[in-house]
């Protein structure tokens, strides 16, 4: 079969591998979609670790062709989508209800190969089935639909509460649409780009400001005192320090975007203390992929307006390895 390898940073290339074999309680998988994440891009420039070579791609749906010994709750032709972070189960931090903190954590797509190929292995424990009819496309964004949900969970939004979302990108966008359904009210979303601003209105923000034009006066001015909530979706320096200044005193913030390993933020923590904010941060998806899947499979979330286009598997090192298109948002590899 034919697969993106990550042979060493700035070195993504499509070759021609062996099929992999299905071992006891494992499902090959047909990919029919994978979305391209920025982590898939942090995994390129050399910025997140990963295991290489290994192939990219940890947002993908498929159909089972091949199942496992001692797989049975998977018929063949099963659409399904993957959990790609696998915990150990047994550790303080799984049993505790943690498995994102697991200290043997691995991930499909980045220690282990993924799913930017023509097929992917993936455990029978970390697949979660789709409706037969589910449009692959969406099936894709199940993994970042999860980890969004965990900041959702993480930030503990009351009825009404108001939230302010920094950057435009498709995970800025999912969460003004997570949020709204969490019960927010009202919701801002910062962003330099217009188009997205535009998009954020017609997803239920109920504003959408210019990040490049004094963000943190126009929040404070539109809610005065500061926000209940803000998540940080940018993974920017500059947008951590605007986080902290836009929580009202009492508030939540909480940090979600991927800032590249080893860069530092200078934060004042007197700031943080005199206005007892709660910082917090969210990592993976632990416990939500299933909860994803099912808002995907009812159409809670407006998924088609966040993809800019698909690409074939021969066109996926290209795209890792520019800079987004303009007006991009979400590009997905369609099998």
């Amino acid at each position: 079969m034919r697969a993106a390898r990550l042979q060493a940073p700035g070195q993504l290339i499509v070759e021609e591998v062996p099929r992999p074999l299905p071992g006891p309680l494992d499902l090959l998988v047909r990919v029919e979609a994978c979305g391209i994440c920025g982590s898939d891009r942090h995994m390129f420039r050399g910025e997140f670790p990963t295991a290489k070579p290994v192939t990219l791609g940890h947002e993908f749906s498929g159909i089972v062709e091949e199942a496992g010994v001692g797989v049975d709750s998977f018929p063949i032709g099963t659409r399904l989508t993957g959990d790609p972070n696998i915990s150990c189960g047994q550790c303080e931090n799984c049993l505790a209800g943690r498995p994102n903190l697991c200290p043997s954590l691995s991930a499909i797509g980045v220690h282990r190969d993924g799913g930017f190929a023509e097929y992917v292995l993936v455990p029978a424990a970390q697949a979660v089935a789709l409706p037969a009819g589910l449009d692959p496309l969406h099936g894709a964004f199940c993994e970042p639909v999860s980890c969004c949900l965990h900041a959702i969970d993480v930030a503990r939004i009351a009825p009404g509460a108001s939230v302010v979302i920094l950057g435009g990108g498709v995970i800025g966008l999912l969460m003004v649409e997570l949020a709204r359904l969490a019960g927010a009210g009202p919701v801002v979303l910062s962003t330099r780009q217009a188009p997205r601003r535009a998009l954020a209105l017609e997803l239920g923000a109920h504003h959408a400001v210019d990040a490049s034009a004094d963000p943190v006066g126009t929040i404070r001015a539109l809610l005065p005192g500061g926000a209940d909530v803000v998540f940080e979706c940018a993974g920017v320096g500059e947008t951590v320090r605007q986080s902290v200044a836009m929580a009202r005193r009492g508030g939540t913030v909480v940090l979600f975007g991927v800032v590249p390993e080893g860069e530092e933020v200078l934060l004042a923590p007197f700031e943080l203390l005199t206005k007892e904010l709660r910082l917090e941060s969210a990592w993976l998806n632990p416990l939500t992929h299933g909860r994803a899947a099912e808002l995907i499979a009812v159409g809670a979330l407006s998924l088609d307006r966040l993809i800019t286009r698909t690409i074939r598997l021969d066109e996926v090192p290209a795209a890792i390895a520019g800079a987004p298109q303009a007006g991009e948002i979400k590009l997905v590899m369609a099998g």
